[in-house]
């Protein structure tokens, strides 16, 4: 609901700030005063472009701020889609700047315009003559069905399980396409694979294998120098073992004399035990010493191995190696499953369209139901509006394609004269027309769903007194559960109204400035006589402004 609206430096309008009330408002004024003003500025709030040529002052910004009380709306979802602050009293601002620049506000947010126009089309529903194109659109025509029926539950159900069809779907596509190409390469990838499950890969074994082949294939040039250690430890006269010994046996007996010499003792002691294992493992790597041509061979070849597969797949180590393996299995084994995949997902997509089958059957049921009962509300209204003999044929068809909204296809078809033939909307009804049967639809959807605040722009043209007084009646009793606003020239649609506010124009400092003010009962009996019979108004037609009002 619009609680009020200030406008600042827009067009003709210099300041002004008015408040509404819930029911139905009235908005009259002359031809020119400035009503379109007024609806082009709460356009700006729904999110139309800006243009600079709306500044009355191109020195001076242009701001428009409406305040709504959105708390019955249910748009949290809205908010949190559009990344919005919820606020149960919304406040949204436009400003135009001097230099072109357009900025948008909703609770001091930041907005871009087609979050505002997301919010905006949930707030006021703005229709007059030339606005009538939403009523032949097929969309508009399942929601109003939809309103009818009253299964927005089943319907987000089947959203729902549409979407995650449509995933499915792409899953079961990429999974197809990938298959294509797993195929060519399958054959060549188990090539790879074999090649290095056959070199039996251990993490650390290029080292210790390089390691193996220097000692084989240097196997006399180590003997050599192992005899020659063996040697220089062992020898009776020049060995180190035999010098220690000596040395030893030399401090034992100076050990005795101080203590300086007892620790020299020790150290050449433990020189003698270190020495002595030194000499124990010489002789145990001379024992393992083994010249094996054989073995070589076998290091050797390993090792060109790993080199090669080294150099194919573009590793420094056998790490690498172990890895590019694990790869290519996990890409064999995805290939070689990859039917038992695709047949799992095609039953989850059989699930699904099973699923989609059975709640867009229920979706059908509950349409063709409140079919005959929208026919009659619809036909019994426009009865009223001065059209006896209008007539609708809503065709339901139950298709082989999942739409966004089901499975029917609508067939709304419109016959305005006796004996007439049905035909679509856009091309049986005239303007006017159209304008009645929006009227009438709304009127309809305003007792089965909270429709946002709608505002009524001159619908009334050109219908006669009688149609007019039944519009007015619509109009008041969807104000029962909505804001309902109506620009009207006619005064028995003005004298329905729970508010009355009148636009009107005057000079001021050699300017003309549009305003917009809230008339009380005296000032409505003036305005609706003045809408009766001009300017000079006669007792007459203050005494049916009157009769009008009461």
């Amino acid at each position: 609901m619009l609680t009020s609206l200030s406008i600042k430096n827009y067009a003709l309008i210099d300041t002004l700030h008015v408040d509404f009330n819930d029911g139905l408002s009235i908005i009259t004024g002359e031809t020119g005063a400035g009503k379109s003003i007024l609806l082009g500025g709460l356009s700006l709030i729904l999110g139309k472009r800006a243009d600079l040529n709306s500044l009355k002052d191109t020195a001076q910004k242009c701001i428009i701020e409406a305040v709504f009380n959105i708390s019955d709306y249910k748009l949290k979802s809205i908010f949190k889609a559009e990344d919005l602050d919820y606020e149960p009293q919304t406040i949204i601002r436009r400003e135009i700047l001097p230099s072109g620049k357009s900025r948008a506000f909703v609770n001091d947010s930041p907005v871009n315009l087609s979050s505002l126009q997301v919010l905006g089309a949930r707030l006021i529903d703005i229709h007059s003559q030339h606005q009538t194109l939403e009523l032949t659109s097929n969309e508009f025509q399942f929601q109003v069905i939809d309103a009818l029926a009253k299964h927005e539950d089943v319907l987000q159900n089947y959203k729902e399980t549409l979407k995650a069809y449509k995933i499915l779907q792409k899953e079961l596509k990429e999974l197809l396409t990938f298959q294509a190409e797993a195929i060519k390469e399958h054959d060549y990838n188990s090539f790879l694979l074999n090649e290095l499950v056959e070199a039996n890969l251990v993490d650390g074994e290029l080292e210790t294998l390089e390691e193996e082949y220097e000692t084989l294939n240097n196997i006399e040039g180590i003997k050599e120098k192992l005899e020659e250690a063996h040697h220089l430890l062992s020898d009776e006269e020049v060995g180190a073992l035999s010098t220690l010994t000596a040395l030893k046996n030399a401090f034992q007996k100076l050990s005795g004399y101080s203590s300086k010499y007892e620790d020299l003792f020790n150290r050449i002691n433990s020189s003698l035990i270190e020495m002595d294992d030194i000499f124990n493992e010489v002789n145990t790597l001379q024992d393992n010493l083994e010249i094996d041509p054989d073995r070589l061979q076998t290091v050797d070849s390993k090792l060109k191995i790993l080199h090669n597969l080294m150099q194919k797949h573009v590793a420094i180590n056998i790490s690498e190696l172990i890895k590019i393996k694990n790869e290519l299995e996990e890409k064999v084994l995805v290939t070689e499953n990859l039917e038992d995949t695709i047949q799992k997902k095609q039953l989850e997509i059989d699930s699904k369209i099973s699923e989609l089958n059975t709640i867009s059957k229920a979706i059908n049921k509950k349409r063709t139901e409140v079919i005959p009962n929208l026919k009659e509300q619809l036909e019994n209204i426009l009865v009223g509006l001065g059209m006896p003999n209008a007539q609708f044929k809503i065709e339901m068809n139950y298709s082989d394609t999942f739409f966004a909204n089901g499975k029917d296809e609508l067939l709304f078809l419109f016959s305005a004269n006796k004996g007439g033939h049905f035909n679509e909307l856009k091309k049986a009804a005239s303007g006017g027309e159209l304008s009645r049967i929006m009227l009438a639809i709304k009127s309809v959807l305003s007792k089965y769903i909270k429709l946002p605040t709608i505002m009524f722009d001159e619908i009334d043209t050109g219908v006669s007194g009688e149609i007019s007084n039944k519009m007015g009646d619509i109009m008041l009793q969807m104000s029962k559960t909505m804001q309902v606003f109506s620009i009207t020239h006619l005064p028995q649609i003005a004298a329905k109204g729970h508010s009355h506010f009148k636009v009107y124009k005057e000079d001021v400092n050699n300017a003309t400035q549009t305003n917009l003010i809230k008339l009380n009962h005296d000032e409505r009996i003036v305005e609706i006589a003045q809408m009766l019979g001009g300017l000079e108004m006669s007792s007459s037609a203050i005494a049916h402004a009157k009769e009008l009002l009461n």
